[in-house]
C-alpha cells in the first residue's frame, strides 16, 4: 500500500502484490536462522553479510515487507526500518572503521526496500568512485573476483564482530 504525505493510504498503479521470484520475499519468509549470511534479524528488515567483501563489513539490509518503492510501506515499517539501517551502520564503523560508510538505495535490479551498506577505506585506490563501477569492471573477470568477494573463511568473523557490536549497543531484534 502506498502513502500519501507519509501517512494516509492512496491506491494506485504502484501498489503491486509480492513477486514469487523476489529473493528479499523469499529470505524474508524462512526462519531467520536459516538466512545465507545472517548477521541480524532487525524488527522490520533483515541484515546479510553482502557478497563483495573487498568493502570488508559490507552488509544489505532488506524491509520483511515487500514494496515498490519506501515511501510505498506503512509508516511504522518504514520508519523502523530506517532506525535499523542507522543501527547497522553503528556496528559496521564500529567494527570496520573505514574512512566513509557509502549507503546505496537503489533497487534496479531487485524491487523490494533493501539498502547495501558500503564501508570504504582509504586503502582502496577508487574509494572515491561508487562501489559498483569496480564490482561492475571486474565480476566477471575470474582473476578479479576472489579478491570482490574477499577471503570466505573471513566471512563468519566478519558476521560474529557486528553481531556483537549490534548486541552491545542493544540493538532491537525480531
Amino acid at each position: 500500500m502506498r502513502y500519501d504525505r507519509l501517512t494516509t493510504p492512496v491506491t494506485g498503479a504502484r501498489e503491486r502484490a509480492m513477486p514469487q521470484n523476489c529473493p528479499f520475499c523469499v529470505q524474508s519468509s524462512t526462519s531467520s536462522h536459516s538466512v545465507k549470511d545472517l548477521v541480524w534479524a532487525f524488527p522490520h528488515g533483515i541484515a546479510i553479510l553482502g557478497r563483495w567483501q573487498f568493502f570488508r563489513g559490507y552488509c544489505v539490509l532488506f524491509s520483511r515487507e515487500h514494496a515498490h518503492e519506501p515511501t510505498d510501506l506503512k509508516a511504522e515499517s518504514r520508519d523502523g526500518l530506517m532506525a535499523e539501517m542507522w543501527w547497522l551502520s553503528r556496528a559496521i564503523t564500529e567494527v570496520t572503521s573505514p574512512r566513509k560508510l557509502n549507503y546505496e538505495l537503489l533497487g534496479n535490479q531487485v524491487e523490494h526496500p533493501h539498502w547495501h551498506l558500503f564501508p570504504r577505506f582509504s586503502a582502496d585506490p577508487e574509494h572515491l568512485k561508487p562501489a559498483w563501477i569496480r564490482i561492475d569492471r571486474e565480476e566477471g573477470d575470474p582473476v578479479c573476483l576472489p579478491r570482490l568477494e574477499g577471503d570466505p573463511a573471513e566471512r563468519p568473523t566478519t558476521i560474529s564482530l557486528i553481531r556483537a557490536a549490534l548486541t552491545r549497543m542493544g540493538a532491537p531484534s525480531a
